[in-house]
C-alpha cells in the first residue's frame, strides 16, 4: 500500500475556498474510490493556515485513479488557494500490516 503525507499552507483569505475544495476531494476519495482506504485532512494547531492530508491507496493504479477522479479536479482547480507548493512524502504502510485492516472485506 502507498501512504502519502501532504503538507500545504493556505492563503488566509482563501481558507474557506480551500476547505470547500479539499472536503469534496477527501469525501469523494473515500466514498467513490475502491482503491482509497483513507483520506484525512488535519489542521496544524500552531498555524491555522497549515493543513496535512493523510492518504492511503491500495497501489499505484489506485493513486492514478484518484488523480483522474472528478473530485480531484475540484481540488486541483483550487490550487490558487495555496501559499506555495504542496509538500508530499510517500510512505509504505507498516502497521497495521494486513490489507484487511485498510480495506474491510
Amino acid at each position: 500500500m502507498i501512504a502519502i503525507w501532504v503538507r500545504v499552507k493556505v492563503k488566509p483569505e482563501r481558507r474557506g475556498d480551500f476547505l470547500k475544495a479539499i472536503e469534496v476531494d477527501a469525501l469523494g476519495s473515500e466514498r467513490d474510490e475502491p482503491g482509497c482506504a483513507r483520506f484525512n485532512v488535519l489542521q496544524d494547531q500552531q498555524d491555522p493556515n497549515v493543513y496535512y492530508f493523510y492518504e492511503v491507496y491500495r497501489d499505484e493504479a489506485a493513486l492514478e485513479a484518484h488523480r483522474a477522479a472528478p473530485h480531484y479536479a475540484v481540488w486541483r482547480a483550487a490550487a490558487d488557494t495555496l501559499d506555495g507548493p504542496a509538500q508530499a512524502t510517500r510512505c509504505t504502510t507498516v502497521f497495521p500490516a494486513s490489507a484487511d485492516y485498510w480495506f474491510k472485506p
